[in-house]
């Protein structure tokens, strides 16, 4: 007699099962680390800004800079060991973020498993600037992790596990003290948060909003900042430079010009002197080395007080022509997402640090093609043939996604849709009115509409299939019914002509 194979003696133990889960699962997370860190492994060495170096230098001297934060400086310096190498700090920022698009597919009940993170991290490194962000020694990284934590530590609070919630929190206060935009920003959608947490109560709005995690964590960064400054540098205050930003603006929009030129002569104000020699744009203000700013104590701080004193005129004295330029600075930087802001120049100040200051990794990063003058502008006019269309139609796909989302009852999608967008109208602002329009500071950003709108094509497909199954099972049950019915009247006609 053949034995019986039965379908419990053929099928895998669950001990096997979990090994091919477990295979797949590094097979994703090394295709989806390759994609995010594909420009720092084609480079050579991790990407560096003209602001490198000075976040580097914050932990070197502990002393506080304007717009340099030492609280990622010592990111930088944990991750890389001890400037041992500045491989750990690209790893560790491609990594957060591949966990966090994760958990946002997961916890919108979409496919998150290793197949859908490898797709949507390959696909958003193809089709968005995110892989030269990851790849880059710089919190522009954690700008949009910042916001997908608060989303989901505000509206996703119940499908997270207790570690989830820690490491969201760890992140998003890591975020919010690596930039003082990011916590402006983070304040913003706090506001948001509040909003839709009193409409909640109120109108009985579908989307349930944990208010208590994501407002505590923000709340902690603005209490922390200052005492971890106190004990680190001495000076119990935030990450200094923002008059002397918005003063740059001020001068690039020639509102600064016309103050003084209405004004002057006036007591304390040296830049009366040097009016004729403003230049017209605010980078040449802030960073050219014969601007009237370096004359005047540049970043020194000396100059903090009188540029802080003509922000407050200039906003007192032609208020529309601020409110004006303010909107017309942030629709620029609400237009301004090309890749690669930057990253093609010289960079002498981060140049240095790395030469002379960090000795051990002086021949890696002179060797890397950056150093090499290999990265080019044609090389970002060809990236961004893709990435400014896509991240345009993304932008559209926003509004179209949060109606698609209320029509299907999908209120998780169209509420993350709005809280993005609101969340790339807040940062514009921020940069754009507050310091001045750049590709860098929005296209850091562009990626999370991409990945919203792909999100809701996803769900989109799946419902289109499950409404296709259930009308061919509606027309096979009716199929069914329809010949028993025949059979029946069939045997009915029989039994009678049978009488």
């Amino acid at each position: 007699m053949m034995p019986i194979t039965t379908a419990t003696a053929s099928s895998p133990s669950p001990h096997s099962s979990a090994t091919l889960q477990g295979s797949a699962w590094v097979l994703s997370l090394a295709m989806s680390v390759a994609v995010l860190l594909f420009p720092a492994l084609w480079n050579g060495f991790a990407l560096v800004f003209f602001d490198t170096g000075g976040y580097v230098g914050r932990v070197l001297e502990m002393t506080l800079a304007p717009g340099r934060s030492i609280f990622y400086g010592l990111f930088l310096w944990a991750t890389s060991i001890g400037w041992l190498s500045f491989w750990g700090p690209v790893l560790a920022q491609s990594l957060f973020t591949l966990w966090v698009i994760h958990l946002v597919l997961r916890c919108h009940d979409l496919p998150a498993g290793p197949l859908a993170t490898a797709t949507f991290s390959g696909g958003l490194g193809l089709l968005t600037g995110i892989s030269w962000y990851t790849s880059q020694l710089m919190p522009d990284a954690l700008a949009s992790l910042v916001v997908l934590s608060l989303w989901l530590l505000g509206f996703r609070w119940e499908k997270l596990g207790r570690s989830e919630r820690a490491g969201l929190t760890a992140l998003l206060l890591l975020g919010l003290l690596s930039h003082m935009s990011s916590m402006a920003l983070a304040i913003g959608l706090s506001l948001v948060i509040l909003i839709a947490w009193v409409a909640q109560r109120r109108q009985k709005w579908p989307l349930t909003v944990f208010i208590l995690p994501p407002l505590a964590v923000v709340a902690s960064s603005l209490l922390l900042m200052p005492m971890l400054h106190l004990a680190l540098a001495g000076e119990a205050t935030y990450t200094p430079g923002g008059p002397v930003f918005i003063f740059g603006r001020l001068v690039q929009d020639g509102i600064a010009q016309r103050w003084l030129a209405d004004h002057c002569p006036a007591p304390g104000i040296k830049l009366c002197n040097l009016q004729a020699r403003l230049p017209k744009t605010a980078d040449d203000f802030l960073w050219a080395a014969n601007s009237p700013f370096q004359d005047i104590g540049g970043w020194s701080g000396t100059a903090d007080a009188e540029l802080n004193y003509l922000v407050k005129e200039c906003i007192k004295t032609y208020p529309g022509a601020f409110v004006w330029t303010s909107l017309r600075a942030t629709a620029q930087q609400m237009t301004r997402v090309a890749t690669g802001d930057g990253l093609d120049e010289y960079q002498p100040a981060a140049r240095d640090v790395f030469s002379r200051v960090l000795p051990r990794t002086a021949e890696a990063f002179n060797a890397a093609r950056q150093q090499q003058n290999q990265i080019t502008q044609p090389l970002f006019n060809a990236l961004n043939k893709v990435h400014v269309p896509v991240a345009y139609l993304s932008l559209l796909g926003l509004l179209l996604v949060a109606g698609w989302g209320l029509r299907a009852s999908r209120h998780d999608l169209a509420g993350l849709a709005f809280f993005t967008l609101t969340a790339l109208l807040g940062n514009a602002f921020i940069c754009g009115a507050l310091s001045n329009p750049h590709d860098r500071y929005q296209s850091r950003l562009a990626w999370l509409a991409t990945l919203v709108v792909c999100m809701t094509a996803v769900c989109w497909r799946q419902k289109a299939v499950k409404t296709r199954e259930s009308k061919t099972r509606h027309n096979h049950c009716s199929m069914i019914f329809q010949a028993v019915e025949r059979k029946v009247h069939t045997g009915h006609r029989s039994a009678e002509r049978g009488k």
